[in-house]
């Protein structure tokens, strides 16, 4: 420990044991983090001493810390509030920042004829309508496309006129998204009367809107215009259609937000759903540096994302515990000004659950596209890490196998994937050189002292060995895990180990601990990729396997030959490639090799005459 972090444990050892905020200053004097405490000399004094167990986020910001302040608060909540406020004041490096970007954003409705309906951030002098303003660009894009293609108004840029033309229609025509307009023959009458309806459908819903439809339909049926009817019925069918689709991500729970994270052990995302009356409203991500304490890490975000806002619903629904909730619920019911008291949801099952299932899963993709992997990788990451009751999900997954012919040509394999993709340059091959026969423990014991050995030697690399693993996942069942584990322990690394256990069939069945068996069948995503983990060291091993038998076989057959022995036999393979070759050498080239004389050359190429 060096002298500034004795000092400031010192300092910090000195702290009343009374709820307060700390706030975390550099040699500049500029304040890098601020934190709440229910006691201050606990909380702080944890900073300064052992950093085993802290994040490396949280090892940086230590490392930059010269000086500490402090202020003692009336009870915990006080302490709550006044953290939420200076972290709003002085945007602290290491406490979790949002950038609130949003803006107003409108719908745009060119002047007639023939108006066209699109997006826009500002409203303009230029004779078009505008409706708004819209906090969410989200809101507005997706109102626009539906309205569009909903009403069939067009989106190209064609010239729109009325006339005999004998211009194409665009693609959209043709996969029926647009009434072609551009072709001369939708007369602006009609087209205008298909952007009433679209304007009715936005400012005042679908229901208004089919109501209105239905009875001009049935006036127009009655006035036998049964043209008019036709095209009024389609249009309230679309209508009913729509709104069938819109269900999927409506909720019985009228305001709501619904919370959820994914990510690995670099980077995390949180997805916010916004629901107004029922209907999914609005949607966000950010991007956060994730930490060990998950519980800690959504408290933060919650605080710094309601701290933004204008709006707090009385329901939140959260994927997981939260830290501090009951304190939580006590300052945003303060936040939304009493109007209702502010209440966490963490469901388990229905309709909820379902939701917070697609939320995190689109979080999933958002970390996907930042790792460029995909969103069910992350997805069986973080079921890998609940189902193994890990600390995070594990970004760097080593396997091992062993591979022989009755107790013969044995070999290990060690394949790794990286973020769920495999990382082929890290794979690894261990002839068997300490164990005889048909020991598959043994040899997997053997195989992980070579490997952790080598991380001694090749950590200063941080590439291939110089990398330890998350997670050891071996092929096989509760011995091998019981064997290896006290290995890995001895070593001093606390890397989890896990067997996998497969069927009559061959196939993957559970994963196995030192004292019981783990379904995963009903995890899906995990399923798969432990599954393929352990096709692919399997596929490993026994091709490694295969290419030492064949180097055995074929070494044997020159070892029949008088004079030549196993290291003459070796010397031919390598400099003629292949058996085959030495087979159709002359004496001469046979007698050039290094190690040969001519008596061996000619026993070679008359053993070999004889053959043919």
């Amino acid at each position: 420990m060096d002298e500034k972090r004795t000092e400031l444990r010192k300092l910090s050892m000195a702290l009343p044991l009374q709820p307060g905020v700390y706030i975390m200053k550099d040699k500049k004097d500029t304040v890098i983090y601020i934190g709440k405490a229910k006691q201050l000399k606990n909380r702080v004094s944890q900073y300064f001493g052992s950093d085993t167990n802290h994040t490396e986020k949280v090892r940086q910001m230590v490392s930059h810390v010269d000086r500490f302040d402090y202020i003692v608060t009336g009870n915990e909540f006080e302490a709550l509030v006044l953290e939420c406020s200076l972290i709003k004041q002085y945007s602290p490096k290491y406490n979790i920042l949002l950038k609130d970007d949003k803006g107003y954003h409108y719908i745009r409705i060119s002047p007639p004829p023939y108006s066209r309906i699109t997006e826009a951030k500002q409203k303009q002098d230029d004779g078009a309508r505008y409706i708004g303003p819209y906090v969410s660009s989200f809101v507005v894009k997706q109102a626009v496309s539906e309205v569009n293609k909903l009403f069939l108004l067009s989106t190209c840029r064609k010239p729109l006129r009325y006339g005999r033309s004998h211009e194409r229609p665009c693609l959209n025509h043709y996969i029926g998204q647009c009434c072609a307009p551009c072709n001369g023959r939708v007369s602006p009458d009609d087209y205008a009367e298909r952007v009433e309806q679209a304007i009715t459908y936005l400012t005042q819903g679908s229901r208004k809107l089919v109501r209105l439809l239905t009875e001009r339909m049935k006036t127009a049926a009655e006035a036998l215009d049964f043209e008019t009817a036709a095209r009024l019925r389609d249009r309230i069918r679309a209508l009913e259609q729509l709104a069938k689709k819109q269900k999927i991500v409506q909720s019985s729970v009228k305001q709501q937000d619904i919370i959820a994270f994914a990510g690995t052990q670099t980077i995390g995302c949180f997805e916010v759903f916004r629901f107004t009356d029922g209907a999914l409203s609005d949607r966000e991500h950010f991007l956060v540096e994730p930490s060990g304490d998950l519980p800690a890490l959504r408290a933060e975000f919650i605080r710094r994302y309601y701290s933004l806002r204008d709006t707090v619903p009385p329901r939140i629904t959260v994927d997981g515990e939260v830290e501090d909730a009951v304190l939580l619920e006590q300052w945003l019911t303060e936040t939304a000004n009493k109007r209702y008291t502010v209440k966490f949801l963490y469901p388990q099952k229905g309709e909820q659950a379902k939701l917070l299932t697609m939320c995190r899963e689109n979080a999933a993709e958002r970390v996907a596209q930042q790792l460029s992997t995909g969103g069910h990788a992350v997805t069986a990451l973080e079921e890998l890490q609940t189902l193994l009751g890990l600390s995070a999900p594990p970004t760097r997954i080593e396997s091992y196998d062993i591979s022989h012919t009755g107790g013969s040509d044995v070999v290990g394999a060690m394949v790794v994937f990286h973020n769920g993709k495999p990382l082929k340059s890290d794979y690894r091959r261990f002839e068997i050189k300490t164990v005889v026969g048909q020991d598959d423990v043994a040899c997997l014991r053997e195989v992980l002292d070579r490997r952790l050995k080598e991380y001694a030697v090749h950590k200063d690399t941080a590439s291939g060995f110089g990398v330890l693993p998350d997670l050891i996942l071996l092929d096989g069942g509760k011995g091998q895990v019981s064997a290896v584990k006290p290995l890995v322990d001895s070593f001093g690394y606390d890397i989890p180990v896990f067997g996998m256990v497969k069927d009559n069939h061959h196939r993957t069945r559970a994963i196995t601990a030192e004292g019981e068996e783990l379904s995963i069948q009903s995890r899906r995503s995990a399923f798969s990729l432990v599954s393929s983990i352990q096709e692919e060291v399997h596929r490993f091993a026994i091709g490694y396997h295969r290419q030492k038998r064949s180097k055995r076989n074929t070494a044997s057959s020159l070892t029949d030959i008088a004079g030549i022995g196993k290291q003459r036999a070796t010397l031919l393979l390598k400099h003629f490639g292949s058996l085959t070759a030495v087979r159709g050498a002359t004496v001469e080239q046979l007698a050039s090799v290094k190690g040969m004389t001519l008596p061996a050359a000619e026993a070679v190429y008359r053993y070999f005459s004889q053959e043919k």
